[in-house]
């Protein structure tokens, strides 16, 4: 057996425990070695670096040891339990951490043991070469020396530890110690108030060691430069770098999550099946096939961490009995086939193991099944999950471009104005009800494409404000009534619009959401859908989305995870919107999945916390396939909102159209192209 291989390289085996204690004592003798190395007069060039310390913190206007020290001083009980805290807790705080580590997460023990290792050993090359009298040692400075004044018994400086190195100032191995320590419990899932317990033990120690004049404040910044130097050595995993880090957009919808608010995405894709297939296995067989084309699909997240941002690490063993499974209806027909949906989308993927699922429904119809597609929004938005689909069809088809987009001057300009544009934003008012239960229902309609299209060049605007007309129309008929100013005469909706370039790749979310106001209140729908023509051009200007994405895929890089997400769930959700509305473009190519003609799919999008409805529009084979999203409890009966929707739409088709501005020509040729729509949601 090589040593690579040795039951004690292991991954999850721990090390001997008699090496890892001959190690530890091996670091003490190191510091008995450091501190006898002869250097001259040792005590005086300790004291003349002291000073330089010193005078160097004066220079700064950093120098607050001596009030600290003063204050303290003057409070026996206080200053006798920072002599107790300085000499006791960073040691047995660390002594635990060690324990524990070895105990129950042997493989990050390694790391964090060998970076404890490395402080300790800069700790004594420092001490040896460069010896700093604490200020406690130099009278000419008029520090108190609390364990001599107060008598501490036991504590560094007392007759009991006098062997102690006392010129061991620079770097402070208290704060290291207890620094590291916070490292190792903030990379680890355990709970927030150990975490925070944790950290602000690295602020009492701090104002211990300066208060009873055993360190300089100096000191304490080069133990934060040795931390860091440390683990940048030690904890540099050879494949770290090759996996990718998953962005702070992506990232955004991890932090918006809860068991309440489940954030997939996804496709209800119908098959023809007239001879039984595809069986789960030829499914399997598929995915298994794509794997390499699509990474996410065997990637899992690294553990969560208040400091460091997750990555996307390799699952070498996929779970294709969770990932891929059979149902049976026990209902045939839409009823049974959305209550299925709906259970899906209520139930949040474990982030164990790579976050998606695949779910092949039998019963639905004698001569079609159905299958259910989900991927967490971590892993794509909804045109990278019609990405990842369009890649497993035989042939493959590819998403039409969204073109070259503007260029970098007029993207900057673009964003300036933009983010001047959501400062002045208006506050929402209006609020739909929301449970906050992760219960969720889930209905269908089509419609031919072209009779959409036609409607829309006939009133003069998008397929886009179509939809949304639809939404706010059907859901004013069945839904129920919006709180706000006058009754709610304005829903504000959420609407993805691309931000990325050219190509559709199928991992990360290239999306950013500008926010519209839907009339709400009672009119007629030819009105109505006037009125968000009007609301809508922001959506054609693309200074709001380039704002958005800026500071979605820009700005949010500066913050920590911590703060990133309490920013995620500060914006997004019931305080920004009530829902969400997505026109998706889709493939006209007839294609196969596992074997089987692909006849129909409908966009599957999550609700946001607060924000208990979403559509999704989906351009596919000539229909527009809708897929509506919503809490259980906003709308009594889905399929009831799903037909006054279509009712909107043929009230809107009924309507006369509005007398043309111009020549009917161009007219008809301007409108012919809105019509048409862009290739990303328009």
């Amino acid at each position: 057996m090589t040593p690579e291989t040795a039951p004690s390289a292991l991954p999850g085996r721990r090390p001997p425990l008699a090496r890892e204690l001959a190690f530890g004592l091996s670091l003490f003798a190191l510091y008995a070695v450091a501190a006898a190395v002869p250097i001259g007069d040792r005590h005086a060039a300790a004291a003349d670096h002291g000073r330089q310390i010193h005078d160097l913190e004066r220079t700064l206007h950093i120098a607050a040891e001596r009030p600290l020290n003063d204050w303290l001083a003057g409070h026996r009980t206080l200053a006798v339990a920072a002599n107790y805290e300085y000499a006791t807790v960073y040691v047995v705080s660390t002594l635990w951490v060690l324990a524990w580590l070895y105990r129950r997460h042997p493989d990050r023990y390694r790391v964090a043991r060998t970076a404890f290792a490395l402080i300790n050993v800069i700790g004594a090359v420092c001490f040896a070469l460069w010896p700093v009298a604490p200020p406690r040692l130099a009278p000419d400075l008029g520090f108190v020396d609390t364990v001599l004044a107060h008598g501490t018994w036991g504590s560094w400086g007392s007759p009991v530890v006098d062997h102690a190195d006392r010129l061991a100032a620079m770097p402070s191995l208290h704060v290291a110690w207890a620094l590291w320590v916070s490292v190792e419990l903030a990379r680890l899932p355990v709970r927030r108030s150990l975490q925070a317990a944790s950290l602000l033990h690295v602020f009492l120690t701090l104002y211990v060691i300066v208060a009873t004049a055993n360190h300089y404040v100096l000191d304490a910044a080069g133990a934060v430069v040795v931390v860091w130097f440390a683990y940048v050595v030690t904890d540099r995993d050879p494949g770290r770098r090759s996996r990718p880090v998953v962005p702070p957009e992506d990232a955004f919808f991890l932090a918006v999550e809860s068991d309440r608010t489940p954030q997939h995405v996804g496709g209800l894709i119908f098959l023809d099946t007239p001879d039984g297939t595809p069986s789960r296995e030829d499914v399997i067989a598929t995915l298994r096939g794509r794997l390499d084309e699509l990474p996410r699909l065997g990637q899992r997240l690294s553990p969560a961490s208040r400091v460091r941002r997750r990555r996307w690490v390799e699952h070498p063993l996929i779970d294709w009995d969770w990932h891929v499974r059979e149902a049976v209806l026990a209902e045939s027909g839409d009823a049974g086939l959305n209550a299925l949906v709906g259970a899906l989308q209520s139930e949040t993927l474990p982030r164990d193991r790579p976050m998606w699922r695949m779910v092949l429904v039998r019963g639905y119809a004698p001569d079609r099944a159905a299958v259910v597609f989900l991927m967490h929004h971590v892993v794509a938005d909804g045109m990278g999950v019609i990405t990842h689909v369009l890649r497993l069809l035989t042939p493959p088809d590819a998403l039409p471009v969204a073109g070259a987009g503007p260029s970098a001057t007029r993207r900057a300009l673009g964003t300036l104005v933009g983010i001047a544009q959501l400062a002045t934003e208006s506050r929402q008012r209006t609020r739909l009800p929301s449970s906050g239960t992760g219960e969720r229902a889930f209905g269908t309609f089509r419609l031919p494409m072209p009779v959409v299209r036609d409607l829309a060049r006939k009133h003069r605007v998008r397929v886009t404000d179509v939809v949304l007309c639809a939404l706010a129309g059907g859901l004013r008929r069945v839904g129920p009534a919006a709180a706000g100013p006058e009754g709610g005469r304005a829903l504000r909706v959420a609407v993805p619009l691309m931000t990325g370039g050219p190509e559709v790749p199928p991992e990360g979310n290239h999306t950013s959401a500008v926010m519209v106001d839907l009339p709400y209140g009672p009119m007629p729908e030819i009105e109505r859908l006037r009125a968000l023509a009007a609301a809508t051009k922001r959506l054609r200007s693309g200074t709001r989305a380039l704002a958005s994405a800026f500071v979605m895929q820009r700005a949010a890089r500066a913050l920590p995870p911590v703060l990133h997400g309490a920013f995620a769930r500060a914006v997004y959700g019931g305080r920004t919107f009530q829902a969400i509305a997505t026109n998706l473009p889709g493939t006209n190519t007839p294609a196969r999945l596992a074997g089987a003609p692909m006849a129909v799919a409908h966009p599957i999008v999550p609700t946001g916390p607060g924000a208990p409805l979403a559509v999704g529009a989906l351009g596919w084979s000539g229909m527009l396939n809708m897929g509506i999203s919503a809490e259980a409890t906003l709308v009594a009966d889905m399929d009831a909102l799903c037909g006054a929707m279509r009712d909107v739409i043929e009230e809107l088709g009924a309507a006369e159209a509005p007398e043309p501005a111009g020549p009917p020509e161009a007219a008809a040729a301007r409108f012919v192209r809105r019509g048409r729509g862009p290739s990303v949601p328009g």
